[in-house]
């Protein structure tokens, strides 16, 4: 499944407000570049459990899972898997 609107979506309405869905690329990495800091990735965690009815675990909650929207969307695609199974 692809969740990347959604994130792009989200990760503008939350920590973008000057930028539009379409300038954000899958691989921007949103740490390195201060999009998003440890509190940010809370956020994200956060964001995903509820939308998504998620419950992530901590050993998954590294910045590799969540440093872009392509690395997001991936993590997400491996969790409904998980959950589906």
């Amino acid at each position: 499944m692809a969740f990347r609107a959604s994130i792009k979506q989200f990760l503008v309405e939350e920590f973008m407000p000057d930028v539009s869905m379409g300038q954000i690329e899958d691989d921007f990495d949103l740490i390195a570049n201060g999009v998003i800091d440890s509190l940010g990735l809370l956020k994200v965690i956060a964001w995903l459990e509820s939308r998504h009815e998620l419950s992530i675990d901590v050993m998954d909650m590294v910045p590799e899972n969540f440093s872009s929207v392509g690395a997001i969307n991936a993590y997400l695609n491996r969790a409904k898997q998980l959950t589906a199974a």
